[in-house]
């Protein structure tokens, strides 16, 4: 008999069918066992009687540990006082692999002990609605942009040179030369905007900060479109289409790992657009309005975010920061020069930037002396400059981080838990 999902067990209701999978809980009397079986799919009440199964294997199943993989043939049957829910009538049991002391117990746990067996904690059922919700995110992401026409253009690893400044790269040896990991893949992104109209990469990026707060990762996954002829309006509709578009995804298809999370969902259902704008004059002055010790010029961290996200209901774009804070690529504005067309969209309720981005400079000598101005070595950028030197045209694109999107869509307190495996200042294992 081919075994089922749990996720499938609702289309079988009347049937017998094979289950394999975990044993995540158990609760016994003395003639019946009620098993707990999760799959990956889902989790199944399997209930084992004495009377159905005989002394043997009723014996059996009293001895299950935690964690202990099973192979169940049962009836499926409708719950008696839960509508729309299923258990299956044990009739037939193997125990495929045993499972002693399992660390992961239902007390709790400290962080650091459960991020030292992450390996183990992803089981958890917090756990998996958190990445069934990443991979919702990670899949609305690529239909968006495929459904736009643009092109994945995969950017390397491995980069001669730096993207975002030289002070949070991580370096390497390359066959005797230095290479390091990539920032970003933007620049990569450029050339393919001029190849293709519409490009994007999605991958990782690395950051050698060394930071311990809740929104940074050593190691995180973004998605950088960039897009030919598009000025920063464009940009601007660009990102804010995205993320309406990713958090309907998410509501219409995993609202039920939201609700395992006890997300409140009202402030995603306010996710729509237009999204409020301000400039980075407007966002000082509304800090100086809270009494925040900010003056123009300031960056913003995790404190301002969080100030000026609570004044709106959904995400708010802050645009035209000034130049002297942004990256040598950024072009700045002809009506005000010390302001680049750049902007960020903070997610609110406190969640900080989620996208970042902006136009691009086009033209080659301002590019050369912006290179210039930031100390980088021109050989290094040479192969960007052609795309000035042949067929410049204005461009623009931006990148969203998945792992502070998901935390924000989760309703996360920390980014650790929005991917499988992170890799934080003081943490490389597992």
């Amino acid at each position: 008999m081919t075994p089922v999902t749990v996720a499938q067990l609702t289309q079988h209701v009347g049937q017998r069918v094979t289950l394999q999978g975990w044993l995540y809980n158990m609760r016994s009397s003395k003639k019946v066992h009620f098993l707990e079986l999760r799959d990956g799919s889902g989790t199944v009440q399997c209930i084992v009687g004495l009377e159905d199964v005989g002394p043997e294997l009723f014996e059996l199943a009293g001895t299950l540990t935690q964690e202990s993989s099973l192979e169940l043939v049962g009836e499926v049957k409708a719950h008696p006082k839960r509508a729309g829910v299923v258990e299956v009538a044990v009739s037939a049991l193997t125990l495929l692999g045993g499972s002693k002391d399992y660390p992961i117990s239902p007390k709790e746990h400290g962080t650091d002990f459960l991020m030292d067996h992450r390996h183990l904690w992803l089981r958890s059922s917090r756990q998996h609605a958190i990445l069934r919700v990443r991979h919702a995110i990670i899949q609305a992401v690529r239909a968006f942009f495929d459904q736009r026409d643009f092109t994945l253009i995969d950017a390397p690893i491995f980069t001669p040179s730096a993207c975002e400044g030289t002070s949070t790269l991580f370096e390497t040896d390359y066959h005797d030369d230095k290479a390091y990991l990539t920032q970003s893949g933007q620049l990569y992104m450029e050339a393919a905007a001029a190849a293709f109209g519409k490009a994007y990469c999605f991958g990782p990026t690395f950051r050698a900060e060394k930071s311990k707060t809740r929104r940074h990762l050593a190691e995180f996954w973004m998605v950088e479109p960039e897009v030919a002829f598009m000025d920063l309006e464009g940009d601007m509709q660009l990102a804010e289409a995205l993320l309406c578009h990713v958090v309907a995804h998410v509501l219409e298809t995993r609202r039920p790992e939201l609700e395992r999370l006890e997300r409140e969902l009202a402030p995603l259902e306010r996710v729509k657009a237009p999204f409020p704008r301000i400039s980075y004059r407007e966002a000082i002055e509304l800090l100086q309005r809270e009494g925040h010790p900010a003056s123009f010029g300031d960056d913003f961290g995790g404190d301002e975010e969080t100030v000026i996200s609570k004044h709106f209901d959904r995400p708010v774009i802050v645009h035209r920061y000034p130049a002297a804070m942004k990256a040598f690529y950024m072009k700045r504005d002809p009506a005000a020069p010390e302001l680049a067309l750049c902007m960020d969209v903070l997610g609110p309720e406190g969640y900080g930037e989620i996208i970042g981005g902006g136009q691009r400079e086009d033209a080659l000598d301002t590019l050369l002396a912006s290179i210039d101005h930031h100390q980088l070595p021109r050989e290094a950028f040479e192969w960007y400059l052609d795309l000035r030197r042949y067929g410049s045209f204005p461009h623009a694109g931006f990148g969203l981080g998945i792992e502070r999107t998901v935390s924000w869509i989760c309703g996360l307190s920390h980014v650790r838990e929005t991917i499988p495996f992170p890799r934080l200042l003081n943490r490389l294992s597992p």
